[in-house]
């Protein structure tokens, strides 16, 4: 049987090389993950492919919610190729309607624009108010796996609910638990979860050196930084509950 998986959401040059040197198996490549992750700049993208793991670009123009017009999905499409362009092995995709549901037609054409990558549906998975239908549609879209905490703010609060998740998804994709998923809380989730992947930032908390970057509002006051050794010891973790 093979090991379960650990991807690492990073948001910088200094958190791809960190989640590459503390063994992440594969990479969630992102901007500004304080709010949620956002598209990666193009530079970040090329620096980061052809990867020596595989790194999925996160798909997302803008903060704030999943609901996206025709000018966002030009945006989206332009992103997608950048993706391509550098090598990356796939992309991370998501949108809404207004009452939650996945906005299957958005994601037809963003699927359809990212042929040949490949895709993860993200946390806006999260916020529809019928898991089965969305399973439906992510299966029929061909979407690899859904990163998801459950509908929950963060996957330990809802174990029971990824459990009927993973459940109806019955092996047609992965169902990856992410968000609070770190070294304090992983053991809990796969002590009652048979999954084979997991998502975590693996990072560790980093005073800003000065103080005025946060009272400028340059950087937040809980920095944080993707980190090898974190890495490492999730790496150790998923080992010991993986299936001999």
């Amino acid at each position: 049987m093979s090991d379960i998986k650990l991807e690492v959401c990073v948001d910088d040059a200094d958190g791809l090389y960190a989640a590459i040197e503390g063994g992440a198996d594969r990479i969630e490549l992102c901007a500004a993950l304080s709010v949620g992750g956002l598209t990666p700049n193009p530079g970040l993208m090329a620096l980061a492919g052809p990867p020596p793991v595989p790194v999925y670009a996160m798909i997302r123009p803008r903060p704030g919610d999943f609901i996206f017009s025709t000018a966002d999905l030009d945006v989206m499409r332009r992103d997608i190729d950048a993706a391509r362009d550098a090598g990356l092995a796939g992309v991370v995709l998501g949108a809404s309607l207004a009452d939650g549901r996945l906005d299957a037609s958005m994601l037809i054409k963003l699927t359809g624009h990212a042929a040949g990558l490949g895709m993860t549906l993200h946390r806006a998975f999260d916020l529809v108010p019928d898991f089965a239908e969305a399973m439906e549609t992510a299966v029929e879209l061909g979407f690899e796996r859904i990163l998801t905490s459950g509908g929950a703010k963060s996957a330990p609060q809802a174990i029971d609910r990824l459990a009927e998740i993973i459940e109806r998804a019955a092996g047609r994709l992965s169902i990856m638990p992410g968000s609070g998923v770190t070294l304090d809380t992983v053991d809990a989730l796969l002590c009652k979860l048979a999954v084979g992947e997991v998502h975590s930032s693996c990072s560790v908390r980093e005073p800003a050196q000065d103080p005025r970057l946060v009272e400028m509002g340059f950087v937040s006051a809980d920095r944080r930084r993707t980190d090898a050794d974190t890495v490492r010891a999730m790496k150790a973790k998923l080992a010991a509950h993986s299936p001999r």
